[in-house]
């Protein structure tokens, strides 16, 4: 039986109650996530569902997870016991799970076992197969349905996807990653690289340009690993020429690159394109050799330094955010100074930190940590100090200068807020009416974290 003829069954089978079953999907973690979510939303859709944001409006709720941190699942379990409450009152509810939680080994158990009210579980593979699994559940008589399988060829194209907003979009370009970070649980979730063939990704560009998106993001687990395997011969860099030379006002992002693969080649792309952002995410983990081999990011924090010098001569003024773990398993006092020192020297814009999250599964799971909690913290707190003397200092570079800047939000005064092509939040008062509109904006004071300005376009 095909694919669409279970999508034809399954709105057969809905288009028998009063009403259309409104669906919520939730989404946690990473922008990859996002994007899955909204194509979970669009097959929902052409079922023949509703859509609410509101979850208490719900009759199918799909709650599309994180695996990254344990927190991020601890919320998760705790989500699913406030659902039961739901479903304890709402009988005819359903209620599934998905994602890189529902992908981890063991997972599916636990649901059986112990949230059995839980209707589907189907991991990072199987979005395709949601029409399927959505007939099995509406004909089910009890227990959960599952489907956690491994489909380590496939990069499902076609899929309807249903876009929260028309001026900014995710396009996926890869899946899964080869790198197996020893702190990482994404390969064991997301599967080894898979990067979809150029024409479709240009396809989908294309089409949303078209629909009037004027800002695309590239998603991949490891971007700069684009293309290996395709029959075509095509890297990353090619597929950014590819997409620079394309008709249309709109610019271009991506998440994320691992330093390893940042060629010099990728860094002159940036420099030389005109529709890609003047900003890069290059993350650093740890300044420590000892400590990155620990991690198997097979980088050394020299040959770091070298791949930033030469994108900023190449490409002056670019701005470059990074990823770093602190206390991940064995790290001294030195250790963690070579970190900072790393950010003494490269002044990133922005960090994104984390105190190192034990993943079980992982090969850092098992390894020896003698570092008290408490050093652990202190060492944050002195990360943090100095991100914020770095920033505050290198955002004053943009005093006075004009930002091209795309709103997306807003802040506490009456202020709206967006991002300009160095990734750079701004802030301007006005409305929400400036949401979704891009405008040339004078920086006029600055902060550790964002700018603001006046719109002079």
């Amino acid at each position: 039986m095909s694919e669409m003829s279970f999508t034809e069954k399954v709105r057969e089978l809905l288009s028998e109650r009063e009403a259309p079953p409104l669906c919520c999907v939730q989404s946690f973690g990473c922008q990859q996530n996002v994007l899955d979510g909204e194509r979970i939303t669009g097959i929902l859709l052409e079922m023949g569902c509703g859509h609410t944001d509101d979850i208490a409006e719900a009759d199918i709720i799909i709650l599309n997870t994180c695996a990254v941190r344990e927190n991020a699942e601890k919320r998760i379990y705790g989500n699913l016991g406030e659902l039961k409450h739901r479903k304890e009152k709402k009988p005819g509810l359903i209620i599934g799970l998905c994602g890189c939680m529902a992908q981890k080994e063991g997972t599916a158990d636990i649901i059986r076992r112990s949230y059995g009210f839980v209707d589907l579980v189907f991991g990072t593979y199987a979005s395709a197969e949601l029409p399927r699994l959505m007939y099995e559940v509406l004909t089910k008589k009890k227990g959960t349905v599952v489907d956690t399988g491994v489909r380590r060829d496939e990069c499902p194209e076609g899929l309807p996807v249903h876009r929260t907003v028309s001026y900014k979009a995710g396009v996926s370009i890869m899946y899964g990653c080869n790198n197996f970070c020893t702190f990482c649980i994404v390969p064991y979730v997301r599967g080894r690289e898979r990067s979809r063939e150029p024409q479709y990704i240009i396809s989908e560009i294309r089409s949303l340009v078209e629909g009037g998106c004027k800002e695309i993001m590239l998603l991949g687990q490891n971007v700069n690993s684009y293309g290996r395997g395709l029959e075509e011969k095509i890297d990353f860099p090619g597929l950014l020429r590819r997409i620079d030379d394309m008709d249309g006002d709109f610019r271009v992002r991506f998440m994320s690159p691992h330093p390893k693969d940042a060629t010099n080649e990728f860094f002159d792309v940036i420099a030389h394109s005109r529709k890609i952002c003047r900003s890069v995410h290059l993350p650093l983990q740890s300044g420590s050799d000892r400590m990155l081999k620990a991690m198997h990011r097979s980088y050394s924090k020299e040959k770091y330094l070298e791949m930033v010098d030469y994108a900023r001569k190449v490409s002056p003024g670019l701005s470059i955010t990074t990823d770093i773990i602190v206390g991940f398993p064995g790290e001294t006092e030195e250790d963690f100074e070579q970190t900072l020192d790393v950010m003494r020297r490269v002044k990133f814009d922005n960090i994104y930190s984390f105190i190192y999250s034990k993943r079980s599964g992982t090969k850092a799971a098992v390894m020896e940590d003698s570092t008290p909690e408490a050093e652990k913290s202190r060492r944050m707190t002195r990360l943090l100090e100095l991100q914020r003397e770095i920033s505050t200092e290198s955002y004053k570079r943009f005093m006075g200068k004009t930002l091209d800047v795309l709103f997306d939000g807003t802040y506490k005064g009456g202020f709206i807020s967006g991002k300009s092509d160095e990734s750079v939040i701004t802030l301007v008062k006005g409305d929400v009416s400036l949401i979704g509109t891009q405008h040339s904006v004078r920086v006029n004071k600055t902060h550790n974290w964002a700018v603001e300005g006046e719109i002079i376009d």
